[in-house]
């Protein structure tokens, strides 16, 4: 399901919102998508990047971002 407005998430070391993210990707939020039965969303668009939500879970579950710019030819 895709979401154009913004839905909190956590993970065991942090809760995700929308300001934190954007503070944290340097980006305006645009949409985001969670996956049939999943808890954090799969992709996040922002202005200028489609982010990989990547789940880093050992111990405990914890998510990185991986940003991929919408436009490389603006870079």
């Amino acid at each position: 399901m895709i979401l154009t407005k913004w839905q909190d998430f956590k993970t065991d070391a942090d809760y995700y919102t929308q300001s934190s993210f954007e503070k944290q990707i340097n980006d305006q939020f645009q949409a985001m998508l969670f996956e049939k039965d999943q808890e954090l969303p799969s992709y996040i668009w922002t202005d200028h990047y489609v982010v990989i939500v990547k789940s880093n879970t050992r111990m405990i579950n914890d998510v990185s971002f991986i940003k991929i710019p919408r436009h490389p030819e603006s870079i």
